[in-house]
């Protein structure tokens, strides 16, 4: 029996709480040390995982199917998260309420230049989509130089969204708390730079396996769990390009 489902869940529930604390009382330590807790539990369980699939060879037909199943439903979960943030932007797009004036973007909200830093972000996401699919293929065809350059482009790809999001949100004119339109952007925009933190985590971990000699062409569900997930943080990244920055402008 291993601890790790039940002591990560733990490490979630306090991260929660702590996030609360945090908002309401402006102390951050407890947030600092649930993610610190979290990061250890997430690397202790991954390293039982993976000692039983390389060393132990507990990692049969029926298990890695069961792993396969279980990031596709991960996945699916991560689509209706996504989609309960659009539902908000589209209810209040199609149809302005009287107290932001009905019209969209309200008039106190400057919002970003689709033609600019969201664009760039846009180009970049594709591009990494297409790198780790030539990642895959790469592995698959056992190129060594081809694998690593491309998951490591893949890599430098996330990391420079991450930083061009930042920088966005330093020069925003307008906050969460500025009507609906504020708190739908950043919650939906913030996600999403969440999700691809820990993507480009992911890639990295992937990365450094391959440099340790960890890949294996017939046991690839780590590096095509991290590929399926990067997909899909391009796939939202798409949609809100097109309804939040180009189309709410």
């Amino acid at each position: 029996m291993s601890p790790w489902p039940l002591l990560t869940s733990l490490g979630v529930w306090m991260l929660t709480l702590s996030l609360v604390i945090w908002i309401q009382y402006k102390n951050f330590f407890l947030t600092l040390i649930s993610i610190i807790i979290l990061f250890i539990l997430s690397f202790l369980w991954w390293k039982d995982v993976v000692r039983e699939s390389l060393n132990q060879g507990f990692h049969f037909f029926d298990v890695i199917n069961g792993l396969k199943i279980g990031i596709i439903l991960f996945i699916i979960s991560e689509v209706f998260f996504f989609f309960s943030f659009f539902w908000s932007y589209f209810h209040g797009r199609v149809s302005p309420s009287i107290e932001i004036g009905q019209v969209w973007p309200p008039f106190i909200i400057n919002s970003f230049d689709p033609i600019n830093i969201p664009l760039l972000n846009t180009i970049i996401l594709l591009s990494s989509g297409v790198s780790i699919t030539w990642c895959h293929h790469s592995i698959i065809i056992n190129e060594e130089f081809k694998t690593k350059f491309s998951l490591f482009l893949t890599s430098i790809l996330g990391l420079y969204f991450i930083i061009l999001q930042g920088i966005e949100y330093f020069q925003s004119e307008f906050s969460i708390s500025d009507s609906i339109y504020g708190s739908v952007f950043f919650m939906a925009t913030g996600f999403h730079g969440l999700h691809v933190i820990i993507g480009t985590t992911f890639l990295i971990i992937c990365f450094i396996r391959i440099l340790i000699n960890e890949n294996n062409i017939n046991h690839l569900i780590g590096f095509e769990a991290a590929a399926w997930y990067w997909h899909f943080v391009d796939v939202v990244w798409l949609f809100l390009y097109l309804s939040i920055y180009w189309w709410g402008k």
